[in-house]
């Protein structure tokens, strides 16, 4: 082949934009040319082929370990200093409490995504966040560990546990542990993380109370995410986001924007760490707790710090930070930029963070990388020694996140209170440290180990232990026949079942059926619930376990939880009988009902969508920057859900009559509580055009092309089955001629799944 000259005498490719390397160029791809496209392949992430231990049984390789010598082998490294970089005071104890708390930390209540579960903190973006400078080097201080212990312990258990190990070497009694989180192999591509404009490079700040809207050419790394000042009445942190800058875990220890205000500083924390599902007093327990321990580091400029792990040079090994001063660690080590330590003994658990917190007066300085931090004014204060120079003694340092808990008033009284009551201290660190390192593992029936605690708390959503024999098939055939001449039909024994089954998260392995939470409050008020009817359902339902009770000469007995899943069962089988198809529903008997003081209302509340496409019901109360479908997908992937089995979960609710306010919106359909596949049937066919109700494109009416008549109605969220590419060619598939024992087939196997997702005492997940 003649190789084409382009008049430099040099042989170029003939193809203008041809990209060398096919799939591996860096030409624009389809998020760049289509930015607004829907991305359906977010939900098929974590694919059993990226993992090379899919094989691998964890709960009984990690049972199988000789824990105590595990321990030991970590507590062992942790007093181990290694040249390459030593440890500040022989001592890596707090070092390894900063990785297992930032790799917790990232958790958020809004939606249950983040947290130490996975750890992502080894990935892209969260392994390059300023915040995580150096963290990279704790992670291969400890590959020795995860070297020996290999398929047996997973990256996420070991964080975690080192975190506890450290504590312990210092003397502090740790609540608990539980194993059982098993590693993420590729980056979270979907979680929202506020702005993302990271370069690698040290950060700049835009200005209190500006809301970053995004100019690349400063590349700017960490901005506030408040709308008004944090100091204004109307600050209000964007949702779902907990951190409040970027690249930071919780809130900038300078204070907001760098202002270096305590007052400022205490309003940040208290919204940050609310959004992170703790109280006043376990936000004071792990600020006062995590600073008893080790030091901050500042010897640097920011400016002169290079690249994080994602940008740093090949050679780097992904080892990020390059320090050029000095050696580049120990006594020149920066990470946050503010220097010193806490304490006078840094490497001990004791109360003295909160007794010269308030003993003594304190005056703004700046660290040698020009950061804002506090030191004594009274000279006689005592002093902390150097981390790496022995005999040398340094000056106490507080943060302005630090003085914020001596002027915050509610703040203050829990120290006050801690001051008194160093016991009570120590039990409330440990419980919140317990809840801030498992807080995304859901169940304790997830949680691995002998040091598993028996108490349960609130926060693990707990259901009572069974204490009845299981119901058999018998009575399971019995009770489907009470059910089904019940008087309930069809939509409101199925939106029972749904609406306690579909609130799961798989981020955070909250909600869901188990419990009979759909009976309790909040959920059972919830206007997309349709109360009214729910509990309407509800009622025949304790009846039904009742009169089963009553008629029982022995111990056996059913739950709410288990009837509520079984009427939806039930519901799914007569609609597809009537649609002309016998079907089994699959149903798993042994769930129990909680008890209301074993429901956190506040906590629980939190579960509720704002907007849920599986029920057409979209809060208009709320302001929303991305349209529904954008939503409807986010709510697809907390339920685990593959693109196949989102849409024909849609399809089947549709024709079940299952929108939160029985509109019509959606169900294509003339004989509604059947099973068909008239919903993709209709959403194919040219034999209709859509057009919009208004300007806003939210809803739509379907017209006859022939005559012009409105058929039916619908929302974005019905119609991205039809106008997404990738969703249209899975609609296709439940709309063709032979299609219809296949998609009542795939509907009962993706319904079992959502009715499953929380059923971890009889399942391995």
């Amino acid at each position: 082949m003649k190789d084409m000259d382009h008049g430099d005498g040099m042989g170029k490719c003939p193809f203008r934009g041809t990209r060398v390397g096919g799939a591996l160029g860096t030409s624009p791809q389809a998020d760049d040319w289509w930015p607004n496209r829907l991305q359906v392949e977010l939900l098929h992430q974590e694919q059993p082929v990226a993992n090379p231990l899919s094989d691998e049984d964890y709960k009984a390789a990690f049972n199988n370990i000789d824990y105590q010598q595990l321990k030991q082998d970590i507590k062992a490294l942790l007093v181990d200093s290694k040249e390459w970089w030593p440890a500040d005071y022989d001592n890596y104890g707090p070092q390894m409490i900063r990785m297992a708390w930032h790799s917790a930390g990232t958790y958020r209540i809004e939606d249950g995504r983040g947290g130490a579960g996975q750890a992502m903190q080894r990935f892209a973006p969260i392994n390059s966040w300023w915040d995580n400078g150096n963290i990279d080097k704790s992670r291969r201080l400890i590959w020795p560990i995860k070297k020996k212990y290999g398929a047996a312990l997973s990256w996420a258990d070991l964080i975690v546990l080192t975190g506890n190990c450290a504590l312990e070497i210092m003397g502090f009694p740790t609540f608990g542990y539980g194993g059982g989180r098993r590693d993420a192999w590729e980056p979270d591509r979907s979680t929202y993380w506020g702005p993302e404009f990271w370069n690698g490079k040290p950060f700049k700040e835009s200005k209190v109370g500006e809301y970053y809207d995004g100019h690349p050419e400063e590349m700017v790394t960490q901005t506030l995410r408040w709308k008004g000042a944090p100091s204004d009445d109307n600050r209000d942190l964007e949702n779902p986001l907990a951190a409040t800058h970027q690249a930071l875990i919780y809130v900038n220890p300078e204070g907001p924007g760098g202002n270096g205000d305590p007052m400022d500083s205490a309003r940040a924390i208290r919204e940050s760490f609310k959004r992170m599902a703790m109280d006043d007093e376990e936000t004071v327990a792990l600020i006062a707790g995590g600073h008893a321990f080790g030091k901050s580091h500042g010897k640097v400029s920011a400016d002169k710090i290079g690249p994080a792990p994602e940008a740093a040079p090949i050679q780097a090994m992904g080892m990020g930070w390059q320090n050029p001063e000095g050696t580049g660690f120990g006594k020149y080590t920066m990470t946050n930029g503010i220097e010193g330590s806490w304490t006078p003994d840094p490497t001990q658990w004791d109360n003295n963070y909160l007794i010269n917190l308030f003993k003594f007066d304190w005056k703004k300085k700046e660290s040698p990388a020009g950061a804002i931090q506090w030191t004594p004014v009274d000279p006689s204060a005592p002093k902390t020694p150097d981390a790496h120079v022995d005999g040398k003694m340094e000056d106490l340092m507080m943060m302005t996140s630090d003085l914020a808990l001596k002027v915050d008033p509610a703040y203050k009284a829990i120290c006050e209170k801690f001051l008194n009551d160093f016991d009570y201290f120590t039990d409330a660190f440990s419980k919140a440290w317990y809840k801030l390192t498992h807080r995304d593992m859901g169940p304790k029936d997830r949680y691995l180990g002998p040091e598993v605690p028996a108490q349960d708390m609130l926060w693990q959503d707990p259901v009572p232990a069974r204490d009845y024999d299981l119901i058999e098939a018998s009575d399971i055939a019995n009770l489907k026949q009470e059910l089904l001449h019940s008087g309930l039909g069809v939509s409101a024994l199925v939106n029972a079942a749904w609406s306690a089954a579909s609130v799961y998260r798989h981020s955070d392995k909250r909600g869901g059926a188990n419990g009979a939470r759909i009976a309790l409050e909040p959920q059972n008020n919830w206007d997309l619930n349709r109360p009214q009817e729910l509990n309407t359902v509800l009622s025949k339902l304790k009846e039904i376990k009742a009169n089963f009770k009553s008629n029982q000469s022995g111990n056996k007995d059913v739950s709410l939880a288990d009837l509520i899943v079984l009427g939806g069962c039930v519901g799914v089988e007569k609609a597809a009988k009537d649609a002309g198809f016998n079907v089994n529903v699959p149903f798993t008997a042994g769930r129990t009902d909680a008890l209301p003081e074993q429901t956190d209302v506040e906590s629980f509340d939190w579960l509720k969508p704002v907007s849920d496409g599986f029920k057409n019901y979209h809060d208009s109360s709320i302001g929303y920057n991305v349209p529904p479908e954008r939503i409807f997908l986010d709510r697809a992937q907390l339920l685990a859900l593959s693109a196949p089995e989102w849409t024909v979960l849609v399809g089947g609710l549709r024709v079940l009559d299952q929108n939160f306010d029985h509109s019509k919106h959606g169900v294509f359909t003339d004989r509604p509580g059947q099973l068909t596949t008239d919903f993709f049937q209709v959403l194919t066919s040219m034999d209709y055009e859509w057009v919009p109700k208004s300007s806003d494109e939210m809803l739509f009416d379907l017209n006859h092309r022939a005559n012009g008549e409105t058929k039916y109605t619908a929302t974005r969220c019905d119609l991205i089955f039809g106008s997404n590419a990738q969703l249209r060619n899975i609609a296709e598939v439940y709309a063709a001629d032979d299609a219809q024992e296949r998609f009542v087939h795939d509907f009962v196997a993706a319904w079992d799944k959502v009715m499953m997702h929380d059923r971890y005492d009889v399942k391995d997940e």
